[in-house]
């Protein structure tokens, strides 16, 4: 494995909910696992309607109950991203038909590759990650042990290096 570390894209719609809290848990989980120096994360939406904003409160208070800090603002992915990050990982199948439409059908070669969230889930079932925005604080704790799941299934994956 070369020494550049793996860089990662986290994405759903606004990039102030399910995203920022993937990029946060998948950040502290490498670091728990003393393999912070071995990954890059970052988050965007396919969306640009919160772009320049923190995460949503909720998000942010639901990740400091687990003890995960976050520090992202959103953004809108680009086609650039496709040759910034090695994986994108779509939080949802809407998400997903969006990046690959951005991607374009033909990728380049050496572009990243696309994923789903829940590919990672050793509890399978739903292939989306539920979005929160407009319920209670129990859909952001759901979907916090969602992505918790999620994370440390991907960097099992990534850290036995088939990923």
């Amino acid at each position: 494995m070369s020494s550049a570390p793996v860089s990662v894209l986290f994405v759903c719609l606004g990039n102030i909910c399910r995203s920022p809290l993937a990029e946060g848990v998948f950040l502290a989980a490498a670091e728990s696992r003393g393999l912070g120096s071995r990954f890059e994360a970052e988050s965007a939406g396919t969306a640009a309607y919160h772009s320049g904003e923190p995460p949503d409160p909720r998000t942010t208070a639901v990740a400091a109950r687990h003890g995960v800090h976050l520090t992202s603002i959103a953004r809108q992915a680009t086609r650039r991203d496709f040759e910034r990050f090695d994986l994108i990982v779509a939080m949802d199948r809407s998400n997903r038909r969006s990046l690959e439409r951005l991607r374009g059908h033909r990728p380049r070669p050496g572009a990243a590759r696309i994923v789903m969230m829940r590919d990672y889930d050793p509890a399978p079932g739903d292939p989306d990650v539920p979005d929160p925005y407009y319920g209670g604080a129990d859909g952001f704790e759901r979907v916090y042990r969602i992505v918790e799941r999620c994370c440390e299934g991907l960097l099992d994956e990534l850290d036995d290096g088939s990923g």
